[in-house]
């Protein structure tokens, strides 16, 4: 689990709680919570957003909400060694023997990458089909996303429809001054509940999903890298420099303090 999520989430939580209870006490609870502004603005923002996509894509869309308490299944640094030790098989002996190299592989993508060379498959057509692949996850992925990112802009705009009708039911009672104040308190709370499912739901969801995705683009990337590497016979100190090169400097130093010198093998 990522706690860093959890505990900004949380905290955001924690911080309208004591908010609410510093400026109206415990009992101002109780104000927040008003049923016709919720069905407007939380209802109206993901039915608005359900019309504009498939019933199949909006369901993937709010279950994609569980994975941003997940940490990245990518470890870059992780996908490098086995790379390398793969790019050592095969150097050893030959393409062939990565079919049972292979077998130990968790990674769809990376077996099915492995397999591709031990078929012979031409190399530009073995790029041509792992990028493929992998530009349709992206794609898959940036489906989700927009998801949230439309319930984010929805959810400020169905606050103000909801602002507007409890304006009107203030007007149409201007002559029972005991009425005005409730009227307005009910318009402001759809602009409250607009505001947080924005900022509060939406805008962290839609950003860690990118962050993950990008992520899982990068190792994918890495690993198509890898695999045209061991299949061009190249050495695997080179591959390693290659692979490396994805890395930001902190974790290329974090990498290399792991590894210790000549993690590539460096075979002539």
């Amino acid at each position: 689990m990522d706690i860093a999520t959890l505990i900004g989430l949380g905290m955001c939580l924690v911080a309208m709680v004591i908010g609410i209870i510093t400026s109206g006490g415990v009992t101002a609870f109780k104000n927040m919570i008003d049923i016709p502004s919720f069905f407007v603005t939380v209802i109206g923002s993901f039915m608005c957003v359900l019309a504009s996509n498939t019933l199949p894509d909006f369901l993937a869309g709010l279950k994609s909400l569980k994975l941003i308490l997940k940490l990245p299944a990518n470890n870059v640094s992780e996908n490098i060694k086995q790379i390398i030790a793969l790019s050592n098989t095969a150097r050893k002996e030959g393409l062939l023997a990565l079919e049972e190299a292979a077998g130990n592989i968790e990674d769809a993508f990376l077996k099915k990458g492995l397999l591709l060379i031990v078929d012979g498959t031409d190399p530009e057509l073995v790029k041509s089909i792992l990028e493929a692949e992998m530009d349709a996850i992206d794609s898959r992925h940036k489906l989700r996303i927009a998801v949230w990112e439309d319930i984010g802009s929805m959810g400020p705009a169905w606050g103000m429809i909801g602002t507007l009708i409890g304006l009107v039911n203030m007007l149409q009672n201007m002559d029972d001054p005991s009425a005005i104040g409730p009227n307005m308190a009910v318009a402001l709370i759809t602009t409250l509940y607009g505001s947080v499912i924005a900022n509060w739901l939406c805008a962290p969801t839609a950003t860690k999903l990118k962050h993950l995705n990008n992520d899982e683009y990068t190792a994918k990337s890495i690993m198509i890298e890898g695999i045209l590497s061991i299949q061009a016979g190249e050495n695997p100190r080179v591959t390693e420099e290659k692979l490396k090169s994805f890395l930001s400097p902190a974790d290329k130093a974090a990498f290399e303090a792991s590894s210790g010198e000549g993690s590539g093998g460096g075979e002539e």
